[in-house]
């Protein structure tokens, strides 16, 4: 049973066919949730004029579903809870679940036990795939999860070589455009703020500020760079530790919009004007962006793009396990305000 007959319509045949991917297609075989009124016309159209007759099996094994995506956070710190980016992230991704009949759990893996408890209850049939963020480039959850053969979708990335899917935002191009525009400003001494070196994300925005300094033919010094973790107090005592070193700055770009605004604090304390003294810009483009003073320029990271990808990813390889991995970097754009 499910055998298919040979020249017999195929899955790919009928998506090409009704001009939907081959997961819509498998969502409306198995009557799922999440595939618009016209578009199930579409693909059910489609099946009548090709004669498309559904696997059976695969049917059968597609209902055995707990209809529940884990979203797995590894960050050791509470505070990371209280970001900005974690609520936008953990929104975006409620809103794309929200017409696939799909709950999304909220779970802490931080030790060893946990990560331990996770697996058993994850291969235990409990949850349909696995949604990662705040990936750090030792953790080896991914691959666990890739051996139990987990649908698996990371929010960034552990380094340039992961084969674990993932969406990602450009952050070369991002941190790299944000320096050419202080540049292009006249500004001369930047430095900057990164996240915490141990994540690919930092390393990819410490690398975009430092090619931007290298394609303008300046070298920049290893003094000028601050480690963060991307919270308001470590962008405070970056700012306070680049400025004994460097009192000539005269431009910053900080890894995230709340360790651009520990920034501004300490810079306004020190008397610094901005950004007539200094000019800042951060990464993010969250609320807290607009707020600041003077309000902040920074590099906007796609939020509700990178959440609804996610789930885009998440659900394709439900449908279609083991077939590739699936990467996406999302574009990144400068919003200019009134910090730089």
């Amino acid at each position: 049973m499910g055998k298919r007959r040979p020249g017999a319509p195929t899955l790919e045949e009928v998506a090409a066919h009704a001009g939907v991917g081959r997961g819509t297609v498998s969502r409306v075989v198995n009557n799922a949730a999440g595939v618009k009124e016209s578009t199930r016309r579409a693909v059910q159209r489609a099946i009548e004029e090709l004669g498309y007759v559904p696997n059976l099996a695969a049917r059968t094994l597609a209902g055995r579903r707990a209809d529940a995506v884990a979203l797995v956070l590894t960050e050791p710190d509470w505070r990371m809870f209280a970001e900005p980016f974690f609520s936008e992230i953990v929104r975006s991704l409620g809103d794309a679940l929200a017409d696939t009949g799909m709950q999304l759990l909220l779970t802490l893996v931080r030790s060893e036990d946990e990560r331990r408890r996770f697996l058993e209850y994850a291969r235990g049939g409990r949850v349909d795939g696995v949604l990662m963020m705040s990936v750090h480039a030792d953790d080896q959850l991914p691959d666990m999860l890739a051996e139990a053969r987990l649908p698996t979708v990371l929010l960034g990335r552990r380094s340039g070589d992961e084969y674990v899917s993932y969406v990602d935002a450009d952050n070369v191009g991002g941190a790299r455009n944000a320096v050419s525009h202080l540049l292009n400003q006249g500004r001369t001494a930047i430095a900057t703020i990164t996240g915490p070196l141990d994540m690919y994300v930092a390393q990819c925005r410490l690398r975009g500020y430092q090619e931007a300094l290298e394609t303008a033919g300046l070298k920049g010094s290893r003094s000028l760079v601050a480690e963060g973790d991307f919270t308001e107090d470590s962008g405070r005592r970056a700012m306070e530790e680049l400025l004994r070193r460097h009192p000539e700055i005269d431009g910053v770009l900080a890894a995230s919009d709340t360790s651009a605004a520990g920034a501004l604090q300490t810079l306004r304390a020190a008397g610094r004007r901005v950004p007539e003294d200094v000019a800042v810009i951060g990464f993010d483009d969250f609320s807290l962006a607009q707020r600041t003073e003077p309000p902040l320029t920074t590099v906007r990271q796609p939020v509700e793009e990178m959440g609804r990808a996610m789930i885009r990813l998440l659900l394709e390889e439900m449908e279609e396990p083991f077939v590739a991995w699936r990467h996406v970097i999302l574009r990144t754009e400068l919003i200019v305000r009134e910090s730089a």
